[in-house]
């Protein structure tokens, strides 16, 4: 089973709204689809499931992401629903509790960048408890890169393997996926996965050789059980399938293959 663990899938308006975003702020997304044609796209190309991360970006959006993620996962069997929560908003415990407990959700997405929120944020401590306690990931987009004057904030700032670090010292339980293989520190987070036994990194974008000082590709060599293979789909400015060519070309051990490319998702996000 091959699955791309970093997708995201929005409602119309907002899928618009964010790809006006990555016009004036990232680069020219080339993906301009709706749900029903990025899951064909993905399932045409073998991808058997997709990992939905819906991320809200202001107070009072989680509730109505969750349940269109809910929805959509719902009508495709190809969908793995995550939840997400914004922190600091009045009911987002009860809301994560409810999300993991009740309704299904697989993990929970938190962008540090989009949010303004460091990973050592007091505001973050009941999804790192909550993750402990269920063994679900929370999938946090906390690297320094790709930083973008567009989001209002210095995210280089409040990102970074030593924030993450601090927060992981005091919930070494919880389960963590850091996107884009931690660019730009990529040794910083990988050196982590010596001390952190639940922290793992995923390859969206940061094998594809679009950004610049790019991670050291062997690392997938190196960590095959602590990587996941993810693309960020529909959000990319190139074709859909480049990281997938890329590690396929890497030739790892079968059985290493196997872990990056579906193994280390399905066990981590419960995928049957």
């Amino acid at each position: 089973m091959i699955v791309d663990a970093h997708v995201h899938l929005f409602p119309d308006r907002l899928a618009e709204a964010i790809r006006r975003w990555f016009s004036e702020h990232a680069w020219e997304i080339q993906y301009r689809v709706g749900v029903d044609e990025a899951v064909r796209t993905l399932r045409e190309g073998g991808i058997e499931r997709c990992v939905a991360l819906p991320y809200a970006h202001k107070p009072g959006m989680a509730v109505a992401l969750n349940d269109f993620t809910l929805r959509i996962a719902r009508e495709y069997r190809e969908i793995v629903p995550c939840c997400t929560v914004f922190p600091g908003e009045e009911g987002g415990e009860v809301l994560l509790e409810r999300a993991f407990a009740e309704e299904g959700f697989h993990a929970v997405k938190i962008h540090s960048h989009v949010m303004r929120i460091a990973p050592d944020d007091a505001r973050l401590e009941f999804v790192w408890r909550a993750s402990a306690r269920h063994r679900k990931p929370v999938v946090i987009q906390c690297g320094r890169e790709p930083a973008s004057g567009g989001y209002g904030t210095d995210v280089r700032a409040l990102s970074g393997a030593a924030r993450l670090r601090r927060a992981l010292e005091r919930h070494p339980n919880a389960i963590c996926i850091v996107p884009h293989l931690g660019i730009d520190e990529p040794a910083e987070f990988e050196a982590m996965l010596d001390d952190f036994p639940n922290l793992y990194l995923d390859t969206t974008m940061a094998i594809s050789g679009f950004f610049p000082d790019p991670p050291d590709v062997d690392m997938l060599r190196r960590r095959p059980e602590r990587i996941l293979y993810g693309t960020d789909f529909p959000n990319l400015p190139y074709e859909w399938d480049r990281e997938l060519q890329v590690i396929r070309r890497l030739r790892l051990p079968v059985a290493d293959e196997a872990r990056v490319l579906g193994g280390n998702a399905q066990r981590l996000f419960g995928i049957d």
